[in-house]
């Protein structure tokens, strides 16, 4: 896309309403074709380049749908992770309508609704809230599948104290598999974030994956300091490397974290999903998204 038809397209946007689902609308761009990985027998496809997306936690918490679009046009973010319980109100309770009105405002746009974020886990040792949690996810996903994102994140959020450790990955592991058949029935990916407390850890990760043992399940790598423990970031890296489909960065200044090394790793793998900023709000927030993008760019060495 050229800068005079950028500009053309963010003049647009900027001049849209920024109201209810069924309101005014960007200005329409082609169809773009989508640009997940599509998952293989041996991992999962790897072809063309990096992109760079937007998490809506916390950034962009209280954006609506026409504001999220405009800013990511105007920054050159190609997609975004809508994080539920924030303003743009992407939530199961919309109906077939709305659902379709969301699907039609992003597919009518540059920015590709890349994914749906959940706070769903699986490591409860309640089996009834355990089952609630998991056909709730089956709702996400459909959710997801309806407004055309490629995908969920959910995540793993702890060790319960009284249950074996071993025990509760595999119990994470068999709901992922059970929402990875729900998923393939929908053309959806499942994408486990790298997170919380002792199961953030990568070793642990790679259990619930090798348990799990799903072509539409994969993981969210979510550049947390943790991932530099025990053998340190690259063996870390390599446990999962062959199922990484969905990628979260933070502030891309801190010197504590090997951002550029993460960048080579991805490019050495053929990555060519999103990698999403999931970045503290501003009250800047145009001028903090273009120099997040600046940073994205010279961690790749393309500028």
């Amino acid at each position: 896309m050229n800068s005079t038809r950028r500009q053309f397209i963010a003049a647009g946007l900027a001049a849209a309403p920024i109201a209810a689902l069924a309101q005014g609308t960007p200005a329409a761009t082609p169809p773009r074709q989508k640009t997940a990985a599509i998952p293989t027998s041996g991992g999962f496809a790897r072809t063309g380049r990096i992109q760079l997306g937007l998490v809506t936690y916390n950034l962009a918490k209280d954006w609506d749908i026409a504001t999220i679009l405009t800013n990511c046009s105007k920054t050159g973010f190609q997609g975004v992770e809508l994080r539920t319980t924030h303003k743009h109100g992407v939530e199961v309770s919309l109906n077939a309508t709305e659902r379709a009105e969301v699907k039609r405002r992003f597919a009518d746009s540059p920015v590709e609704l890349y994914s749906l974020g959940s706070a769903f886990d699986y490591h409860t040792p309640d089996a009834s809230r355990l089952r609630a949690d998991i056909e709730a996810t089956k709702q996400y996903l459909q959710l997801a599948h309806d407004v055309g994102a490629s995908g969920i994140k959910v995540r793993p959020n702890g060790l319960p104290k009284e249950v074996p450790e071993e025990k509760t990955l595999e119990q994470i592991g068999r709901s992922l598999r059970e929402l990875g058949e729900t998923a393939a029935g929908l053309g959806q990916q499942v994408r486990l974030e790298v997170h919380g407390t002792a199961t953030s850890s990568l070793p642990r990760i790679r259990r619930m994956m090798d348990v799990a043992h799903h072509r539409s399940v994969g993981v969210c790598w979510n550049s947390n300091q943790s991932d530099l423990e025990g053998a340190g970031f690259d063996a870390n890296f390599d446990l999962v490397r062959d199922r990484i489909i969905e990628v979260h960065l933070r502030d891309l200044f801190l010197a504590e974290y090997p951002f550029r090394r993460l960048f080579t790793r991805l490019t050495e793998i053929g990555y060519s999903g999103f990698t999403l900023a999931e970045i503290p709000e501003s009250t800047d927030p145009i001028r903090v998204m273009h120099y997040f993008r600046g940073m994205w760019l010279a961690h790749q060495g393309l500028i």
